[in-house]
């Protein structure tokens, strides 16, 4: 599903967020979700300004404007930016993060974490986190003593996956690319876990955004955008047609399903 019109401003980005439900910010070839660059630049934009050589020499005013808007979104908490459903930087609208949250089977509150079953990394980086403002990558290692940069970007992986850390805007650097602020995902997203829905409603809803943000779509499609198996995306998409929320039909041997 394309975006109504190109996308000119933080304002749009936000509005595209919302009524896609969950984007990329960046297409992924795997991926069937609409992507906030498309929205931004087209299908087909190239992401830099190039020489008579094709050499990339910067990037252009579209790509910065994602660049910088992938990070305010957070920031502003105008969308979820992260890894949270699998290694795609991913844009959720708040109204899908009660769903997105109850399938931790955590209550939602900022220290639920500490129930969880952590590494000791992993729970160490979401205590200093807890503990602090949001936190840059080195931030993190600063106070925690660490100099493995790669296991502790490793173990912030993890826990945006298990919706425990979640981007927060970013911070300049000296040196390099600006530093992703991470923060914990229940304390910055709390007005949006104050009722989680049971399981099902949640798997229901957030298979439904899927199918409202594309075309036609396989149970390995809505499997892939939102990190489930196959077999656990099938009968959810089953009982939405079944329930009159989606269409379904076959073809070439292959179930596909759209809203």
């Amino acid at each position: 599903m394309g975006p109504r019109r190109r996308i000119r401003s933080l304002e749009d980005a936000a509005a595209f967020v919302d009524r896609v439900g969950i984007a990329v910010a960046w297409g992924k070839s795997d991926l069937v979700l609409p992507s906030l660059w498309g929205g931004i630049a087209g299908p087909d934009a190239d992401w830099a300004i190039r020489d008579e050589t094709g050499k990339a020499l910067e990037f252009s005013p579209e790509f910065q404007r994602l660049w910088r808007w992938k990070d305010e979104l957070p920031e502003r908490r105008l969308g979820c930016a992260g890894r949270h459903f699998s290694s795609a930087a991913l844009l959720i609208a708040p109204r899908l993060l009660g769903a997105a949250y109850a399938l931790t089977g955590r209550p939602g509150s900022p220290d639920d974490f500490r129930d969880a079953e952590l590494e000791s990394l992993e729970r160490e980086i979401a205590d200093v986190v807890l503990d602090n403002d949001p936190l840059t990558g080195p931030e993190i290692r600063r106070l925690l003593g660490i100099t493995d940069r790669k296991a502790v970007d490793r173990a912030i992986g993890r826990l945006q996956r298990r919706l425990v850390l979640t981007n927060a805007g970013a911070a300049e650097q000296t040196q390099g690319w600006r530093a992703i602020r991470q923060d914990v995902f229940a304390r910055r997203w709390r007005k949006s876990l104050r009722r989680l829905p049971t399981e099902d409603e949640a798997r229901r809803e957030l298979a439904l955004a899927v199918l409202a943000g594309t075309d036609e779509v396989s149970a390995a499609d809505v499997a892939g955008a939102l990190g489930w198996r196959r077999k656990q995306a099938e009968p959810v998409l089953a009982e939405l047609a079944a329930s009159g929320h989606a269409t379904q039909r076959e073809s070439d041997g292959l179930q596909l399903w759209s809203a």
